[in-house]
């Protein structure tokens, strides 16, 4: 893979759940007007691109924004890029799991009945390997912590990796290499500005 290639990662936009910190893993919710807004905001920095393929999660707020943001007639849903199940901590906030279990973090501990991040990693690798076989640029729509972890293996320090990279609602990212190391060459960039009425 050739230096000038590059991966985009866009995170939906904003969810009821993303406002309140509550863990959305396989729970569909739809976008937020504010949402939805977001989105529609992405489109002037994506229209120009010659994406070569677009990838996008299962679930309806990757979805959604993917539409929003003007590719979704070329999408194509990739299972790979679903958000972490959170298992038994789907729906929750992290302040509440701390109730009962002191300092975790979906990076160290997992989730009871969910994923771990060794096996988000195992997901993010099979991502991965099948990006560095195609030409790109590809954009990838999906969620903040499996964005964060597929970012984090990319450079090599598996999802884990993920938990130094903060990551905003419809942000985008951008991997790709420098002098042929796998690098992130950008990070979460806010949509553009509306224009004003």
């Amino acid at each position: 893979m050739s230096d000038d290639r590059t991966v985009w990662l866009l995170r939906h936009g904003a969810t009821e759940w993303s406002r309140n910190g509550r863990h959305t893993g396989s729970t569909d919710i739809p976008l937020l007007p504010e949402g939805e807004a977001e989105a529609k905001a992405l489109q002037p920095q994506l229209a120009g691109i010659p994406f070569t393929a677009v990838w996008v999660s299962p679930l309806q707020r990757a979805r959604r924004t993917c539409e929003l943001a003007g590719l979704g007639d070329r999408a194509e849903v990739v299972d790979e890029l679903r958000e972490w199940d959170y298992g038994r901590y789907e729906g929750i906030t992290t302040p509440e799991i701390r109730q009962t279990v002191p300092d975790w973090s979906v990076w160290s501990h997992g989730c009871p009945d969910g994923e771990d991040a060794a096996a988000v990693t195992r997901r993010c690798q099979v991502l991965v390997d099948r990006l560095l076989t195609r030409p790109g640029p590809v954009a990838l729509f999906a969620h903040g912590h499996i964005l964060r972890s597929l970012a984090g293996t990319w450079i090599g320090m598996g999802a884990v990796g993920g938990r130094h990279l903060v990551l905003g609602t419809a942000t985008s990212s951008i991997l790709g290499f420098e002098r042929d190391n796998r690098a992130l060459l950008r990070w979460n960039a806010p949509p553009c500005p509306s224009p004003a009425p």
